[in-house]
């Protein structure tokens, strides 16, 4: 977590030195998978791993299209190995990624509307 954390904050810096402007900032929620095994004999699985997955969003306003391949040679080169760099417009999808699911609340708020 901490290396995707350090990366976020030089992209940031990076694009302020360059005069890009940054619109937002911010951490999307840590995914958990788990990795399950197979005993040999049998059909019992059991978790193996847990594999945490943390993602931060830098997201641009205005990048110029002259500046922009050295941008992203920049960035690559200084990607940390580990650290999955993604490049794409911003949607609205992407916004509500950001905010964690409550199940519970919803399901509380579906009987009050009942």
């Amino acid at each position: 977590m901490t290396v995707v954390e350090h990366y976020s904050q030089y992209i940031h810096n990076f694009c302020n030195q360059l005069g890009i402007k940054v619109a937002d900032c911010y951490a999307l929620p840590t995914k958990c998978t788990e990795i399950m095994l197979m005993q040999e004999q049998g059909t019992k699985m059991y978790v193996d791993a847990v594999l945490k997955t943390h993602s931060r969003v830098v997201q641009l306003s205005s990048l110029n299209a002259t500046v922009c391949p050295v941008f992203m040679e920049v960035l690559l080169k200084n990607q940390p190995e580990g650290v999955q760099l993604s490049v794409k417009e911003h949607t609205e999808a992407d916004f509500q990624a950001r905010f964690k699911g409550r199940p519970e609340l919803e399901g509380l708020i579906a009987q009050m509307n009942q």
